[in-house]
């Protein structure tokens, strides 16, 4: 309270001189600083001291707090669960009905049965069962974690959402649901009837304001708060405010935080591809109809997929048979019978490489005739019979010879893409007479033609061709095509004629030359001979299921009901360009094509010539092997077959594909031999042959032990071949034969092969053939004992040499190969042979060679998918016994009950689950579904695996006896062993891609941990010593090559840095935890020595956040943190029984011990020694946050707070937390964090700086931006005030001398940090907030009341309208962005960019590109895509933003909220914290709650605490913050104007119990009187869309109250309030008439000037007109007349100072400024007449003070040096520079000085005319 004699605000005004601040200020931080010890911070450090992060012995400390661990409710949290890691068989999962294999017996053969093994054999697996909860493991469905949040959350209701849905898009339905128009009557839910008899106008004060008054009583009242003038204990109020708080809140904070980016999770490590075989665009072929106009004889078609821009064929063939049953018994004596197999009328075409230049091209054949018989199909032949019995005969005679017929081509691209649909054209491409129908458009049977045409159009389609689709077609590219291969609409194409086909153009030359005529018509094709028919085609995208299908090896797939279906066969596809894929299935195919042949020189009947084309084991006839596969309607595999015949014709080109299904086991006898006939067509009555045989050639198919593949061109025999012939070549010149044409070469053909079992590649080839020798111990000839070693070595590096293609396509075998070399070598001569190194170096630059070539294949790691497929499935490692280890001194658990069952951890998951956590929801996920994904099966399907040395199948066993004895090698200690020794280039190749030998080091270790039953073995006996000191070594040597070279080349440094997390993080998992975390304590002091000596030391500091990011997203990192044990996180940890092991744990058990003896909580609020010996990880993070926010880097601060946020966010969303207890215990582990950030607070942004949307009837006082005219803080700042400095809850930051030092964190990186700080505070228990709040200083309380602030403006709801608007800017921004990037990388419109495009359509990119990666920087398929991709959202999806971001904007205030009143809970208890600052802080946050855009929900919330607060503490506002009781009325106020009748209930409840309380304490409330009236006019004079009619039934809302106040009914207060009333709506009324003038400013200022004239008797209103004055002219840009505004209202403040106060430094009144301008006099009428010093309220503004004081007369100088008024702005400093002499302020003087001297200068240089008359005042 005031003394007596002195007015309150005199105490107000006391001030200090500058210095003696400073001085108070200083010591306060200083002894701050030392009493915080270490809160958060280390201060002036780049990183925190190695030595202060000593991990605790892991294993030690679990054994001695065992029975604490066993005693503890959550005891899931304490230890890793016993079926963590699980290693069972994968059974590999097949499309066909049964294992494709070869014919019986090949296994014998041991290229054979390896090849089995590796493409059937089943997989073994090493699943952590709970990695599904680790961020780099866990795949997030954002879709359906999004819709979740929508269906289980309501939409909060923002007003500035209705405010902007009713300007924007005028949804008057919304707001009169949500809203009540001005006009409107109705009152949401009223708590009781607040009907008033309606008052007659002689009820109303006498006056010129009765009408309004009569207004006023006449008025609809709010809904009034039921029982809110009962007397009740306010602890019944705190517990129900408490209720009302817990309602419908969010579980789960970061689950409605937005995602962060792909390219920021740096953790991300997605598990590898199941193996499988490449399947492209799958397209369905279904044949319907094929029917020549003319029909006498059968037809035979294939068809098959050409590339005419590759100039290749890209598919084999397909047969098919539409004849009908009376034409097929034509050949009936030629086709004994029919294999079901053949009967195919669809087939599957695969499509790798989509390209725009892609036909489907159909064959007719018949059977051979003499003569031109096209002709017969062309004219109507009178001789119908004669030709019939003619095509009899030849069928009968000849059926068995075809011969070219007619061929059409169909331009696939026009399906694909549909132009007969789009552009109404009946010609798609194929010729010139053909329809389109899409199915199931009914419409669109008018594009059928009908199918009479007889030849070729001349003109009309092929010019509506070009005319209407042609320029579209060239510029369709491979991606547009491949985006719609999978989702065309199905079509039925109907060609109605065929070209005949001409004898002489038969090569493929030919053919392609024909496609591109097609694709761009010329004249070419019309001189084709037309062949009228039909032929229709159902084409569409391949369905994922097909019944009824063959593979090209006539496998069944599933599913494959029965056999009466008719089949559907694949086709297989002949990619234009290498596929990068291994082989995974059986397949060993053979096609052999016959190009020409030349019989020119041969003499006699040679014309009409059939190839027959046979595969021999041996040199008789019965030697032919059955293995070519049929064509339709035959028999599946032949012995033979013929090629087609040309008539009279002996240098034939030809076009046949024969199909060879190769025998598994190959010998030199294998051979081809071509016998070549001479077919007479002539009809003889004589019973002579119709075929002559005229030459034979042949090709020996496996010499050398290589299939031959490839061109050939061979001699012809005249006679048949000698006996022997087989093995021999044809080159070689026989005594005795006659060869045709001197022995040259007159047959030409093509033998390619799609083999899984031969290579093709020599390098290859000697490898594995060597390997094969040395296993079955039976050397080459050419090889002895002495030279077998160096000629391995010599085929293992010549490896490197192999073609990258062939290479990966038997990549597994060639790796299990080396992987067994390695941990098995050869044994000759009882010596081992010495190889490992040259394995090793082999298998790094495999793998290296892998990585740069395929880096499509690459993740954001560059790991590369194919071999990380292989470690994951594919990897054979072998294993010796498990009796037999080496190296482990550890007696093998019993194998009776093996702890890695799969077939137990499937079935059984429930069981299992529970040993961890029995009270886990079903509803998450189980962390056996990686086990599922990788099965695919029923989940009993998996096994456990079988014992046999290399968790296969029984070959391995065989193949160990035949290699002698077993070595005791595991493969993980002889990776790093090599790794270990290795140096030079081989070391540079393994260090490149260091991960996979880091992965595969995993893998093995996890299997030997199987295959001994060491799983549930203690970590310290699980592997040798040797190999612990071997892995401690590599990374000791790894890590020093990261501090050597982290500048050098960074993308290694990199690889390196996230290898090595990696790995740690896995044998975290595996390993002893106190050894691992000894290497991450190694890696963190050599980065943190490392840093202190350089000048960049953000690259590793990046590099170790990098690293921390990865070790610490382990699914058990909360355990590995040891979360029990001290005060905050249960119970203390007994004191460990002294055992043999107490010397190796020293630090353990002096922890315990400081246990025992009682060690502070505190040591685990904070980073303390004791926390971060316990909390290891966890320590390390923290410390990094705060080390990392002392730099000035801002990617460093990014990456510190992203990896702290991301840790929290897989904590919030972790299932097993979900129990509230749980979480806490969580919570308490990142306590320290709270210090971090209090400490980090001056570098905190301030969102309520930036330009917001707020309601506008909401005036923010702090910012300036609405309530003054321009921005106080900067002017308030100048003068030296506290009054408007960056808005706090206690201005803290102001203190702190060192903030400099620190660099400004963005708005996002603030947001992400408070987000942390928010959760711990949400999440923590009460028990432990209350410990750490006991330590806390109060200058801590007020650090932590100003983050709060903060976190209020950073998680304020901006709107639907702002979150469109940025959506629209973002996407405008990044469509900009992309069209530079794209010109700047093409040289857009250079010859570099025509060469790029040119480039671009000969090399089309490769189908993993999938067409996005024709560029390298478009990168959607991987983590890097940019954001530049991201496209402009739907409304709708805005609107779901909206609903979260405002959820979240709700929960972070409650959050806030509940802070609150914690705090305040804790004041009441305490004296001290009365007597602090600390309420005022409280009541400032609170404040800033109601200035923000706040949901219906926080607003009710905050109005019930703030009057709980007010109640509590009335002194708080009406007799110490002064300031806050003008912003807390002006906040009521201006939610009294609410468009929400809840919140205007709710604010009117307030402002009334604030008059209430005033006037209980002096029976008078003239403060709250005069600050509420002040507030009513900053609002009218300010915010245009000013709702006049919500604030006069909040009025009307606060009459009611006072007549129902019982209570004080026998006072003066209900007139008081009555007058008060009146008053306010006195000043409404003035708000209709301004805007009525709204569009007329020069009237609206007079009225305002008017208005303030009205207000000379009361100081306090009239600065606020005048500062409304000022700011209106400001907006209008008039700086002269805002600064004359300003100077009226700082001559104001002057005349009251000098009343009041008197100093000599001080203006004598308005008198002072007249130079400036005599009408500044009008403010001399402030005197002791009209301000009584005994009246309280009157002059207690910000303003009326010597700060408020400079404040003014900065702006107006300000104003006049922008109106170019530099005379006035000298005068303005005359009163200015005494008052900043007499406070020694000389930092302000020489600024001043400065602009003074700016000011002379412009007026010296400058022609200037001042006139000070001409203005409007």
């Amino acid at each position: 309270m005031a003394s007596v004699g002195q007015r309150a605000f005199a105490q107000k005004l006391s001030r200090q001189h500058a210095a003696d601040v400073r001085k108070q200020v200083s010591s306060a931080y200083v002894k701050d600083v030392t009493k915080s010890g270490s809160g958060g911070s280390l201060s002036g450090m780049a990183l925190p001291p190695p030595d202060e992060l000593e991990p605790v012995d892991f294993e030690n400390f679990i054994i001695h707090n065992q029975n604490v661990i066993e005693r503890d409710p959550m005891r899931h949290l304490l230890e890793f669960p016993p079926d963590d890691i699980e290693v069972g068989i994968i059974p590999r999962k097949i499309r066909t009905v049964l294992p494709v294999v070869p014919e019986e017996g090949s296994e014998s053969d041991t290229n054979i049965r390896d090849c089995l093994q590796c493409y059937t054999g089943d997989w073994v697996g090493v699943c952590r069962r709970y990695q599904c909860y680790s961020s780099s493991y866990n795949i997030q469905d954002r879709a359906a974690e999004r819709l979740s949040i929508l269906q289980s959350t309501c939409r909060q209701l923002f007003e500035i959402d209705i405010e902007d849905d009713a300007q924007s898009d005028g949804l008057e339905s919304q707001r009169s649901s949500l809203v009540e128009t001005p006009r409107a009557s109705v009152v949401e839910a009223p708590a009781r009837s607040n009907e008033t008899p309606r008052s007659s106008v002689d009820d109303t004060p006498r006056g010129s304001w009765a009408s309004s008054v009569f207004d006023l009583r006449n008025s609809q009242a709010d809904a009034i708060l039921n029982n809110l003038l009962d007397k009740v204990p306010m602890e019944f109020v705190d517990r129900m405010n408490e209720t009302q708080r817990q309602l419908n809140r969010q579980e789960s904070f970061f689950s409605l935080y937005p995602h962060q980016d792909e390219e920021d999770t740096v953790e991300r490590r997605l598990p590898a591809d199941i193996p499988a075989e490449n399947i492209g665009h799958r397209i369905l072929v279904k044949c319907s109809t094929l029917k020549l106009d003319v029909e006498f004889e059968p037809i035979f078609a294939s068809m098959a997929l050409f590339d005419a821009r590759e100039k290749k064929k890209i598919s084999e063939n397909f047969y098919f048979d539409l004849n009908p049953d009376h034409l097929k018994k034509m050949l009936s004596q030629h086709i004994p019978y029919q294999d079901t197999s053949t009967l195919s009328r669809s087939c599957i075409f695969n499509i790798t490489y989509p390209s725009p230049d892609i036909f489907l091209v159909i064959k007719l054949e018949k059977v051979l005739q003499p003569g031109d018989i096209s002709e017969l199909y062309t004219k109507d032949d009178k001789n119908r019979e004669r030709v019939q019995a003619n095509a009899l005969y030849y069928c009968e005679r000849l059926g068995q010879f075809t011969m070219p017929f007619a061929w059409t081509a169909i331009y696939l691209t026009n399906i694909v893409k549909g132009v007969g649909e789009r552009e109404g054209d009946n010609d798609i491409g194929s010729i010139g007479s053909s329809s389109l129908d899409r199915k199931s458009v009914p419409n669109f049977d008018s594009f059928r033609k009908a199918g009479n045409s007889g030849s070729l159009p001349r003109r009309g389609s092929f010019e509506r061709l070009r005319s209407s689709g042609s320029e579209k077609r060239r510029s369709w590219s491979p991606e547009e095509v491949s985006a719609n291969l999978d989702s065309f609409r199905p079509v039925t194409l109907t060609v109605s004629s065929f070209f005949k086909q001409e004898v002489d153009r038969l090569s493929d030359d030919d053919l392609y030359k024909f496609l591109i005529d097609l694709k761009r018509p010329t004249s070419g094709l019309k001189k084709l001979k037309s062949i009228p028919g039909t032929l229709k085609l159902d084409i569409s995208p391949c369905p994922e299921e097909v019944k009824y299908c063959l593979t090209p090896e006539l496998a069944r797939l599933n599913p494959y009901p029965d056999d009466k279906g008719r089949p559907t066969k694949e086709v297989l596809e002949f990619p234009s360009r290498e596929v990068f894929v291994p082989h995974y299935q059986y397949r060993n195919l053979l096609y052999v094509y016959p190009k020409n042949l030349n019989f020119a020189s041969r003499a006699g009947s040679a014309r009409n010539i059939a190839i027959k084309v046979q595969f021999l084991a041996g040199e008789e006839e019965h030697n032919a092997l059955p293995v070519i596969f049929g064509k339709s309607s035959c028999a599946e595999y032949k012995t033979h077959a013929y090629t087609s015949v040309i008539y009279h014709c002996k240098t034939p080109n030809l076009y046949d594909e024969i199909k060879i299904k190769l025998p598994a086991i190959l010998s030199q006898q294998h051979h081809l031999l071509f016998t070549f006939y001479h077919i007479s067509c002539q009809k003889n009555m004589a019973p002579v042959p119709f075929q002559t045989p005229v030459g034979y050639s042949w090709l020996p198919i496996f010499p050398d032990k290589r299939l031959k593949t490839g061109e050939f061109n061979l001699p012809v025999s005249v006679e048949k071949p000698p006996a022997g012939y087989s093995m021999m070549s044809t080159d070689i010149q026989l005594p005795g034969m006659k060869w045709l044409d001197n022995h040259r070469g007159v047959f030409t053909f093509k033998l390619e092969s799609c083999s899984a079992v031969h290579s093709l590649d020599i390098f290859l080839d000697n490898f594995l053939t060597l390997c094969y020798a040395v296993e079955e111990r039976r050397l080459p000839s050419n090889i002895t004992d002495a030279t077998i070693e160096a000629e391995l070595k010599n085929s293992i590096t010549n490896l490197q040499k192999s073609a990258i293609e062939r290479l990966v396509k038997f990549l597994p075998l060639v790796l299990d190969k080396l992987i067994s070399l390695l941990v098995r070598p050869p044994v000759i001569s009882g010596q081992m042979m010495n190889v490992g190194q040259t394995l090793f170096e082999t298998m790094a630059h495999i793998v290296r060679a892998l990585v740069m070539e395929l880096d499509f294949h690459n993740d954001q790691h560059g790991r590369n998918g194919l071999l990380a497929t292989y470690i994951q499935f594919s990897c054979t490692l072998p294993h010796p016994d498990a009796n037999q280890s080496a190296g482990v001194s550890c007696v093998p658990v019993a194998m009776q009950a093996p702890p890695y069952r799969a077939a137990s951890m499937l079935a059984h998951s429930a069981a299992a689950r529970s040993s961890s956590n029995p009270d886990l929801s079903g509803g998450h996920a189980r962390p056996h579904d990686d086990f599922s994904r990788w099965l695919d099966v029923a989940p009993c399907a998996a096994r456990p695996i079988e014992r046999t040395g290399s968790m296969r199948t029984s070959y391995d066993s065989n193949v160990h006896m035949m290699m002698g004895p077993v070595y005791k090698k595991l493969v993980h200690e002889e990776v790093v062993l090599q790794w270990v020794v290795s140096s030079g280039s081989v070391r540079e190749a393994a260090l490149s891609n260091c991960w996979f030998f880091f992965e595969l080091m995993v893998k093995s270790m996890a299997q030997h941990l199987a295959e001994t039953d060491r799983l549930d073995a203690p970590r310290r006996l699980r592997f040798s010593e040797q190999y612990v000191d071997d892995i401690t070594a590599l990374l000791n040597s790894i890590v020093a090559d990261i501090v050597q070279r982290y500048n050098k080349d960074y993308k290694l440094i990199h690889g390196l840095n996230t290898s090595i997390a990696f790995f740690i993080y896995d044998i975290l998992s595996l390993m002893d935890r106190g050894f691992v975390f000894a290497l991450i304590k190694t890696y963190c002091r050599e980065i943190a020595k490392k840093i202190t000596t350089v000048t960049d030391s953000y690259i590793l500091i990046n590099l170790k956040l990098d690293f921390l990011r990865i070790v610490c997203s382990h699914e058990h990192y909360i355990t590995l943190n040891l979360p029990f044990g001290t005060s905050l996180t249960g119970s203390a940890p007994v004191s460990p029984s002294p055992s043999m092991t107490s010397s190796q744990s020293g630090s353990t058990l002096s922890a315990t011990s400081a246990y025992r003896d009682g060690v502070k909580h505190a040591n685990f609020a904070d980073l303390s020694s004791a926390y971060k010996h316990q909390h290891y990880l966890v320590g390390i993070v923290l410390s990094d946050l705060a080390a990392a926010l002392e730099t000035s880097n801002a990617s460093v601060h990014n990456r510190a707070i992203n990896l702290v946020k991301n840790l929290l966010s897989c904590h919030d969303s972790d299932p097993r937390y979900t129990d509230s207890e749980c979480k806490s215990r969580v919570a308490a582990l990142y306590l320290p964090l709270l210090g971090v950030v209090m400490d980090s607070l001056v570098q905190l942004h301030d969102a309520s700086l930036t330009s917001r949307g707020p309601p506008s009837h909401v005036m923010d006082a702090e910012s300036g931006s609405q309530s003054h005219p321009i921005n106080q803080n900067v002017a308030m700042a100048i003068a030296g005030s506290s009054v408007f400095r960056r808005p706090s809850a206690s201005g803290i930051e102001e203190l702190d001398p060192f903030k400099t030092r620190k660099m400004q964190l963005g708005a996002e990186n603030t947001r992400n940090l408070l987000s942390c700080f928010v959760w711990v505070l949400k999440n923590a228990s009460r028990r432990t907030i209350d410990r750490w709040w006991e330590d806390l200083s109060q200058t801590q309380m007020q650090q932590l009341l100003d983050v709060l602030y903060f976190g209020v403006s950073s998680f304020e709801y901006k709107g639907r309208k702002y979150l469109k608007k940025q959506n629209q800017q973002l996407s405008h921004k990044n469509t900009d962005i992309k069209s530079k990037l794209e010109d700047v990388i093409l040289g857009a419109g250079s010859a570099r960019s025509e060469l790029m495009l040119r480039r671009r359509e000969k090399n089309p990119p490769s189908p993993h590109m999938s067409g996005d990666r024709v560029l390298r920087w478009r990168k959607d398929k991987t983590h890097y895509k940019q954001a530049m991709e991201q496209q402009e959202k739907p409304r709708m999806e805005i609107e779901y933003d909206a609903h979260i971001e405002g959820n979240l904007a709700t929960e972070a205030s409650l959050i806030g909220l509940d802070m609150l009143e914690y705090i305040i809970q804790q004041c009441e208890r305490s004296d001290s914290l009365q007597s602090s600052n600390l309420l005022g802080a409280v009541l400032r946050v609170m404040q800033h709650l109601l200035s923000c855009n706040q949901s219906e929900l926080v607003l009710q919330n905050v109005f019930a605490s703030q009057r709980s607060l007010v109640f509590k503490f009335p002194e708080l506002l009406f007799e110490e913050e002064t300031e806050q009781c003008a912003d807390l009325c002006l906040r009521l106020l201006s939610h009294c104007s609410s468009s929400l009748s809840v919140i205007r209930s709710q604010a009117s409840a307030s402002l009334y119990l604030l008059m209430r309380q005033n006037f209980e304490i002096g029976n008078n409330f003239a403060r709250v009187k005069m600050q509420v009236t002040m507030s009513l006019s900053s609002l009218v004079g300010t915010n245009q869309s000013f709702n006049e009619e919500y604030l006069r039934r909040s009025l009307k809302t606060i009459l009611l109250y006072a007549e129902e106040d019982t209570d004080l009914q026998e006072t003066t207060f209900p007139e008081q309030v009555k007058d008060l009333v009146f008053n306010l709506h006195m000043i409404l009324s003035d708000t209709v008439k301004m805007k009525e003038f709204q569009e007329d400013p020069e009237m609206l200022i007079d009225l305002m000037y008017r208005i303030a004239k009205g207000y000379q008797t009361s100081p306090d209103l009239r600065l606020t007109w005048l500062q409304n004055m000022a700011g209106k002219h400001s907006e209008r840009n008039n700086h002269a007349e805002a600064a004359l505004c300003l100077i009226h209202s700082a001559a104001l403040v002057a005349e009251y100072l000098h009343m009041m106060e008197d100093r000599l430094y001080h203006p004598v009144g308005c008198v002072a400024f007249q130079r400036i301008s005599p009408n500044v006099l009008e403010e001399s009428a402030v005197s002791d007449d009209v301000v009584s010093p005994d009246e309280e309220g009157i002059c207690t503004g910000k303003y009326f003070s010597e700060s408020g004081l400079v404040g003014l007369l900065e702006h107006s100088a300000s104003s006049f040096t922008m109106a170019s008024m530099y005379e006035a702005v000298n005068e303005v400093y005359r009163i200015l520079i005494p008052i900043h002499e007499a406070n020694k302020d000389y930092k302000k003087l020489a600024s001043i000085h400065g602009k003074l001297h700016e000011a002379f200068n412009k007026i010296v240089h400058q022609v200037y005319h001042f006139v000070v008359h001409n203005f409007r005042m």
